[in-house]
């Protein structure tokens, strides 16, 4: 078999599992679990938004390729994207969307560019594991995609979020 008959591998891992300190103390205690953090890509021209897991380190699909700068000129002309942290927790009743936030993204795949302000990504992934709802930047069309995403994802977990988030994606 060839290389060109193999289909390409890819590589999932979680960062840290379950209960960082798993018994013993010392290194790990106190760390975030990024367990319950899933990354959404709205693709707002297309109107879809999907799990892109690969996200989790900048190499998402729609990331992949592209050489991304501060500079909104170097990615003129490029598709808008949102990049979606959703923190997932759990209640008596059973899970629900616990920390959604929103980050701008903007991809030429023909120029090879883009732009992302890498240090908000991080932040923004940080306010979702502490459970907060920050999705007004968002234009209109891609609070719908993400409405309608997060409810027909798990339609139980979308009734049981916080009314932020729904007041927040109202269109």
């Amino acid at each position: 078999m060839t290389n060109e008959q193999k289909p390409k591998q890819k590589m999932g891992f979680t960062i840290i599992k379950d209960d960082p300190t798993d018994g013993h103390k010392g290194f790990g205690i106190g760390s975030l679990s990024l367990e319950n953090v899933s990354p959404v890509i709205i693709d707002v021209d297309e109107g879809l938004a999907k799990i892109e897991i690969g996200a989790m380190h900048a190499r998402s699909d729609t990331e992949r390729g592209i050489k991304f700068t501060l500079n909104r000129e170097d990615s003129a002309g490029g598709k808008p994207y949102w990049l979606v942290w959703v923190t997932i927790d759990f209640k008596e009743d059973g899970p629900f969307y616990a920390g959604v936030t929103a980050c701008e993204m903007v991809v030429n795949r023909e120029k090879r560019r883009g732009y992302k302000v890498l240090a908000d990504h991080v932040n923004r992934m940080d306010k979702s594991m502490k459970r907060h709802i920050m999705v007004a930047d968002m234009d209109d069309k891609s609070k719908k995609i993400l409405a309608e995403f997060l409810s027909s994802h798990n339609k139980e977990m979308w009734e049981r979020s916080e009314a932020k988030l729904h007041a927040d994606l109202v269109v």
